[in-house]
């Protein structure tokens, strides 16, 4: 099976049967689930809004007109932002006063792939108890649609490329004109998706000469749209060839995003929030940061070394964002790209995280690799182990906690073994038995070592 419900949307391969892949039927269900959630939420409103933008991928105009009349047979009127980015339908829906958004990416996925990703009025991703509700929706087909005379109307706004790079453009910390006297070039990757309109925009409003590689929005995606090292060799070999000052690489939505030093080699995906967050902090003397369990170590070094409190919290978007406000946050994220700066809003933002590494290097007096070696130095190491249905998998988690309870262990998500110098993170899979398995150390060598040691402990315990 290649559908997968969520309390976060919907997210499949196009074509096949019904409740299997993300077929027209599907999305339709979907959406009038989502659009009678919004309705139940808003009974006194007259007029009920919601945002709808999406990537560049080749089912995306078929999704979207889907998702757009099916809104409108509740008699919703629809924003159609067009072809955008995740983050810009995050900072839309506040700004059009909306009662919700609807994302339709499947992020990193590859192009057989779609996506309805779910907002709320404030333009953030619905927590577990409201997605719950539209699973709840979905599962009893309880849709009322709307008399022909009460119908949604259509709106289409093109203006959102300008308007969001502007708000990046006014954030306080966004150093436009120390970016402009440092005359940059940089090669982007935008893996034929909206990166292609949004990031060359953006640089060109910072004085940013862009050297523009796979920027066509078509959605024909020429490599693993996951912006992973093994994925980027073109253009770790352009940035060295036109001598770029790095290189910016973003999915496919936009939300996260990579860097290539100067040399061709990796800043690391783990260091983009890294370096926004000590720009940040630096900047306003201290602050506090959160990241979530399976973020390097090296965002707490370097809130510390400003004098700032990290907090982790568990695994996705809607956990990262409910701890910085509760821990009072000025920046966080997630480390695999993701930048989410609250005096913008709080959602991962590739352009956020573009303009403040931009402002942070032009005033740095560093090349983009001098930088890279000033933060402390961690490896990772990402497995996964297959285990039989039959297994209890939580049992497994739990008598790993056990073996190591001498240690500081973590059991908000999975468990998260924190060892003096480097770290131990188990989670379990949602929709199979997996256990997925994610290592920190000072080497690449002892990373990998700890991931072996810990599947040779789960499979002791689980007696394969």
């Amino acid at each position: 099976m290649s559908l997968i419900k969520s309390i976060s949307g919907i997210r499949g391969t196009i074509g096949g049967e019904v409740g299997e892949n993300l077929t027209p039927l599907d999305t339709v269900k979907f959406a009038a689930a989502y659009g009678t959630w919004i309705k139940a939420r808003n009974k006194d409103t007259k007029e009920i809004k919601v945002v709808v933008g999406r990537d560049a991928r080749i089912s995306g105009a078929m999704i979207s007109s889907l998702v757009t009349n099916t809104l409108i047979g509740l008699g919703i009127h629809v924003i159609d932002l067009g072809l955008s980015t995740t983050p810009t339908v995050e900072v839309a829906v506040p700004l059009e006063k909306a009662h919700g958004g609807i994302i339709l990416t499947a992020s990193h996925n590859p192009k057989e792939w779609n996506a309805l990703k779910l907002l709320n009025e404030k333009g953030e991703f619905l927590n577990g108890a409201d997605g719950k509700e539209i699973l709840e929706f979905v599962e009893r087909d309880a849709y009322q649609f709307a008399e022909v005379d009460d119908l949604g109307v259509y709106t289409e706004n093109k203006t959102y490329v300008e308007k969001h790079i502007q708000e990046v453009l006014n954030l306080e910390l966004v150093d436009v004109e120390a970016v402009k006297k440092a005359k940059f070039k940089v090669v982007l990757d935008a893996v034929n998706s909206t990166g292609g309109i949004f990031i060359p925009t953006l640089l060109e409003a910072m004085g940013v000469a862009c050297v523009k590689l796979y920027c066509e929005p078509n959605g024909h995606f020429p490599h693993n749209p996951e912006p992973l090292k093994e994925h980027l060799g073109a253009i770790s070999e352009l940035v060295v060839k036109e001598q770029a000052d790095f290189g910016i690489v973003v999915d496919p939505d936009v939300d996260r995003l990579a860097l290539i030093s100067e040399d061709g080699s990796m800043f690391g995906e783990e260091y983009t929030l890294v370096a926004c967050a000590d720009y940040v902090l630096g900047k306003l003397g201290g602050g506090n940061t959160v990241s979530n369990l399976s973020s390097s170590r090296a965002l707490r070094d370097v809130t510390e070394k400003h004098g700032g409190t990290y907090t982790a919290s568990a695994v996705g978007e809607v956990n990262v964002v409910t701890a910085m406000k509760e821990t009072n946050t000025v920046i966080g994220g997630e480390g695999n790209g993701g930048v989410i700066y609250p005096e913008s809003h709080y959602g991962r933002d590739s352009l956020v995280g573009v303009a403040l590494f931009l402002s942070h290097l032009a005033t740095s007096g560093k090349s983009c690799k001098e930088l890279r070696e000033s933060y402390p130095a961690y490896f990772m190491s990402k497995n996964k182990i297959q285990l039989t249905p039959d297994l209890d998998v939580d049992g497994i988690l739990e008598a790993m906690a056990e073996k190591y309870k001498n240690e500081q262990v973590n059991t908000i998500d999975g468990v998260k073994v924190d060892f003096a110098k480097e770290w131990l993170h188990l989670r379990k899979s949602n929709t199979e038995p997996i256990i997925r398995i994610y290592t920190e150390s000072g080497s690449q060598t002892a990373a990998d070592a700890l991931a072996q040691r810990a599947i040779d402990e789960i499979k002791e315990i689980a007696g394969i």
